[in-house]
């Protein structure tokens, strides 16, 4: 029975990984087609007052509020919490798990920035962004980057948490910080639609495959250490 839930997670997780990877992809050829245009449009004019469409819908504190939120998935504070935890992963001599969390980090951001150029589609023009933005627009950089970054570190310290009910709250956690930063995005006008849902899906498909690695690395080192005493007991017998 261990053997199969051993077996099982890491095929569940392989399965959305490469649901979340073909959603992007999916996503991809539909924005370079234009087919999602009217959609995307739509969505950003219904986050606007009817009768003036440079003025957000909501209450006059969620526009300061929302712009607090997004800075959560900038490229400055999202470097501080991947150095800050490197730094106690050192402190720590976790080797691995910091090699990682810098590999999965710097990997995701240049990627982030190749798709963008590759891509380059313009920001939204269909309603007054309420913040000045001017790298390319899809994927959102702010949707991806928090869901490599902060999924990948919520997957790490979940594998630390002893009980299953503390590793959900990590990823809930996680998650909702993941999916709080990317609505931010659509809310301020900065992004379509389609750019933060392939922002998050290449994003997760980038967290769980840091994952696996980290699954691939603890399970390698358990299994040299095992094979090491026995490979001595061998030499030293006659």
């Amino acid at each position: 029975m261990g053997a199969t839930r051993t077996l099982i997670r890491p095929l569940a997780v392989l399965f959305v990984l490469c649901v979340a990877a073909f959603l992007f992809l999916k996503l991809a050829d539909e924005v370079r087609e234009g087919e999602t245009q009217r959609m995307d449009a739509w969505v950003l004019r219904s986050l606007r007052t009817r009768g003036d469409l440079a003025v957000p819908i909501g209450p006059a504190w969620l526009p300061a509020a929302t712009r607090n939120l997004t800075a959560l998935g900038s490229v400055p504070v999202l470097l501080f919490v991947v150095l800050a935890v490197a730094g106690f992963l050192a402190l720590a001599r976790l080797w691995r798990h910091l090699l990682l969390v810098l590999g999965a980090s710097g990997g995701g951001l240049l990627l982030m920035v190749g798709l963008k150029w590759a891509f380059d589609r313009p920001r939204p023009m269909v309603v007054p962004p309420l913040m000045l933005e001017t790298s390319p627009s899809f994927p959102s950089g702010h949707a991806m980057m928090s869901a490599v970054v902060y999924l990948t570190l919520g997957t790490l310290l979940a594998q630390l948490c002893p009980r299953w009910r503390e590793r959900v709250y990590v990823i809930a956690v996680a998650g909702a910080l993941t999916l709080v930063i990317g609505l931010t995005r659509l809310y301020l006008g900065v992004h379509y639609p389609t750019d933060v849902l392939a922002g998050w899906s290449v994003g997760l498909a980038w967290a769980l495959a840091s994952g696996l690695a980290a699954r691939g690395l603890r399970r390698g080192s358990r299994q040299l250490r095992a094979e090491v005493p026995e490979a001595e007991g061998a030499e030293s017998s006659p």
